[in-house]
């Protein structure tokens, strides 16, 4: 359950990537009904889930991206969707989006506070570029006992520029790095990396453990838009 919650988190976090360009977004296009397909393996690179993505609203200053994922054996875990919208130059993404899938619903019925910073995708990267950091903070009350679920992500860095080949064609990339922590009963901290190309947004994403192991990656699958 441990490493299914490390690859989810990875996953939902790199897929802020995936939109074809707009004209207030160079990496996020809000063309509805675009669709795209990112596919996970865990750390034995054997298949953990995949998510179908479609862009669901649009006015093109702000979006609805809606999802569905399914596991290993293709069996439906969850469907969600979350909000995206052009902020200065630039895209910013609904903090709700970094909890893990299917928390938010689980908690719906209870007294829960939720505040956040969103995430930020500037249009124009470059080598050496820091983004600015990302968190969502949950309080739960269930009398008597209060929970609190916590996810950062700090130390974001454009590392380079790299070409990545996957089954949906050959990008050139911008990589971007990150550190992820989430903390809900038990704490996972981790590093990662993104590969987004313009119009088309992520192309790989690699999650590891503080050793710098390699734990989960995803990858494009499908995109058409």
């Amino acid at each position: 359950m441990k490493n299914l919650l490390a690859v989810v988190i990875a996953f939902i976090i790199g897929m802020h990537s995936n939109f074809a360009q707009t004209s207030c977004s160079t990496y996020y296009p809000f063309d509805e009904g675009t669709t795209f397909q990112i596919t996970s393996f865990n750390k034995n690179d054997k298949k953990a889930a995949v998510i179908d993505y479609m862009v669901k609203e649009s006015n093109g200053d702000s979006a609805i991206l809606a999802y569905e994922m399914h596991d290993d054996k293709g069996k439906l875990v969850m469907i969600s969707e979350y909000g995206i919208s052009c902020e200065e130059d630039g895209i910013s993404i609904d903090f709700n989006s970094l909890a893990a899938p299917g928390v938010l619903e689980q908690y719906k019925d209870m007294e829960v506070d939720i505040t956040g910073t969103n995430l930020f995708v500037p249009n124009n990267l470059s080598s050496g570029q820091s983004l600015p950091d990302a968190d969502i903070l949950m309080n739960i009350k269930m009398p008597p006992i209060n929970m609190k679920m916590t996810v950062n992500i700090y130390d974001r860095k454009v590392e380079g520029k790299e070409s990545v080949t996957t089954t949906a064609g050959t990008f050139e990339c911008y990589v971007i790095s990150y550190t992820h922590e989430s903390k809900m009963g038990m704490k996972i901290t981790g590093n990662a990396k993104d590969w987004i190309a313009e119009g088309v947004g992520m192309v790989k994403s690699e999650s590891y453990n503080k050793k710098g192991k390699r734990i989960s990656r995803s990858e494009l699958t499908a995109f058409s838009n």
